[in-house]
């Protein structure tokens, strides 16, 4: 099944005050300096198939300094028929989402409509930070072909919080009457379990594919894991809850649960963060990315947009070359790359026999400046 974005409207999107942009269904290039806003291009797109910023979890600081209000408008083709998706925020106002002038509910229903898989800088934190961060690539996957998945998530975050305002509650009155807790319990406990085993399905079908892609970028050298980490390995939530229940009563919030759970992430048996040079990091996220697109495209039975902020440097050109042709191949649809060099990005782009387009961005002004 086919899908790719024709048309983007933007006005006070960050730094670019007005966009109207046609895209390629092939590959489509922004060249321009650092800061000059080729990465706010990608985020709108972004923003189309998610409902927010890759970047920025406040809305408001999407919008152009010293304007109240934005848009973001996409034109799609999907199944061979049009898409209009609009989103429009003015600061201290809820945001308007609509598919086809109709508003969404609730945002969630919109996730997965529209497929995508973006590559940036920004995933380091995936390795540099907490667990936090693991645990949203995961869900985040997960979500984009399971609805049922995105609400277990959503209600265990809420029970999480009532649970950990009861704590707060029993450990500020000293009662000693536990009948709300045995339920939060109670409800934790069936929310992660449902929750546990699709992120164990999702891993166990991950990994091999993560395998292959780490193994085609770096030429088959090194030897990479994901290991998934999680209270439930031990058991029954429930009686884990139950045993460290006076202790989070004195802490006032849930020690065990799924909210825990952690992604390994090892290179020869070892702790990527602490051993990886940048260029394995690099090609590390890379190949994690690839193979959630492919994880996508099998479930969702759409091959999703591809967004590739800055994504050959610090690769060297073995691994940029691979890198390369795997664009080249059929595997992927629509891709949108961001470069500083335009002659380097247009001899790769022409390499791969596709259509394309490149766009130069200065300022936050795009202009076409080539095309195939």
């Amino acid at each position: 099944m086919h899908m790719h974005i024709k048309h983007l409207n933007l006005i006070n999107f960050k730094n670019i005050i007005q966009a109207e942009i046609d895209f390629s269904p092939g590959i489509n290039c922004l060249v321009g300096e650092n800061g000059a806003g080729k990465t706010n291009v990608l985020d709108a797109i972004y923003y189309l198939s998610f409902c927010k910023s890759y970047f920025n979890a406040v809305d408001s600081q999407n919008v152009t300094h010293e304007q109240d209000f934005f848009v973001v408008q996409g034109q799609y083709v999907r199944h061979d028929e049009e898409e209009h998706i609009y989103c429009g925020l003015k600061k201290q106002q809820k945001k308007h989402f609509k598919r086809n002038k109709k508003e969404y509910g609730k945002l969630a229903d919109h996730i997965g409509l529209l497929p995508l898989v973006m590559i940036s800088p920004a995933d380091e934190q995936l390795i540099n930070e907490g667990s936090e961060q693991r645990r949203k690539y995961i869900d985040g996957v997960i979500s984009q072909y399971d609805k049922p998945f995105l609400d277990d998530i959503l209600r265990y975050n809420r029970s999480l919080m009532q649970r950990n305002a009861t704590l707060k509650q029993l450990k500020d009155s000293g009662s000693r009457d536990f009948s709300m807790l045995d339920l939060w319990d109670e409800q934790l406990e069936q929310l992660a379990i449902r929750i546990y085993n699709k992120r164990i399905d999702f891993i166990k079908e991950l990994v091999p594919v993560f395998q292959k892609y780490y193994a085609y970028i770096s030429d088959g050298k090194e030897k990479i894991a994901l290991n998934y980490k999680s209270h439930l390995h031990d058991g029954n939530l429930k009686e884990q809850l139950l045993e460290v229940r006076s202790k989070d009563i004195v802490l006032g919030y849930t020690t065990k649960g799924t909210h825990k759970d952690d992604l390994e992430l090892l290179l020869g048996g070892y702790a990527i963060k602490k051993i990886a040079s940048q260029g394995q990091k690099k090609t590390f996220l890379i190949a994690l990315k690839l193979a959630q697109y492919e994880f996508i495209h099998k479930h969702n039975g759409i091959k999703p947009i591809v967004l590739l902020d800055d994504i050959f440097d610090k690769l060297d050109d073995a691994r940029s070359n691979r890198l390369l042709e795997l664009v080249s191949e059929d595997v992927f649809n629509q891709i949108f790359i961001t470069d500083t060099k335009k002659t380097y990005l247009e001899n790769i782009v022409k390499r791969t026999g596709k259509t394309y387009k490149i766009f130069d961005v200065d300022n936050g002004q795009l202009t076409a400046g080539g095309e195939e």
